[in-house]
């Protein structure tokens, strides 16, 4: 029996103070996606809201180069305009083998909060499943716990959109908090790349915490991913 990955997708697609529309980020989705799927892995998805989780129209034109991007978006639609909704695997991580979150600026308002992603991810990891996570992905998992009830990134090594590449594209007045500040304030050990945009992906607790810093590292994720649960 194939594997089965849930992937998590924000439902968050207007930045009202930006005055632009916001969602999740192509090639975080489409590269891990083609790593997985290629593989023999099934992947689920799901979004707060259920239904058509928005895609960030930014990232479709800065990846129109990108052959798995462009392929994704013309031929696997239903992937994320037919997201099931995330209340519904409350209870539910003993079907999977992993949990995935693409990034995009959209978590940074919906999911970092989010009861219901916070509660799904805890069920993952307490019952030691692989959970993961690129860009603005990492912000999901700032306010869950172990089961011990520390925070779950505290004293590990973890990545996500760093400071410099926020301020670099000019968005860090539109958000909440920056990604790199929080991680570091839950006792998280924040890590990136030695230049901005450079590849970055952390694997922490034998494979169970995989975080990637940016875009560029999507596809090692998926690879982490795909390493950590034996596909």
């Amino acid at each position: 029996m194939a594997p089965k990955v849930l992937v998590v997708l924000t439902s968050f697609g207007h930045i009202e103070a930006a005055n632009k529309p916001t969602g999740w980020y192509l090639p975080e989705l489409s590269h891990p996606y083609d790593v997985l799927s290629n593989n023999g892995v099934e992947i689920v998805t799901a979004s707060p809201k259920g239904g058509k989780a928005p895609l960030d129209p930014a990232s479709v034109e800065m990846f129109k180069g990108d052959a798995s991007a462009q392929a994704f978006v013309n031929e696997k639609k239903a992937v994320w305009e037919q997201t099931q909704v995330l209340s519904a695997f409350k209870g539910r991580a003993d079907e999977f083998a992993a949990l995935f979150y693409p990034g995009g600026h959209g978590p940074m308002f919906d999911l970092v909060d989010d009861a219901d992603s916070i509660a799904v991810i805890e069920e993952f990891a307490a019952k030691g499943k692989v959970v993961a996570a690129v860009c603005h992905g990492p912000v999901v998992f700032v306010n869950a716990k172990r089961a011990d009830g520390n925070p779950l990134l505290a004293e590990r090594d973890v990545t996500g959109f760093s400071n410099a590449e926020e301020d670099a594209v000019d968005m860090s007045k539109y958000m909440p908090f920056l990604l790199e500040d929080r991680i570091k304030a839950v006792g998280g050990n924040y890590k990136k790349a030695d230049q901005p945009w450079g590849e970055l992906v952390l694997v922490q607790d034998g494979g169970k915490l995989i975080t990637g810093q940016n875009p560029a590292s999507a596809k090692g994720v998926g690879e982490a991913i795909l390493k950590a649960i034996g596909a």
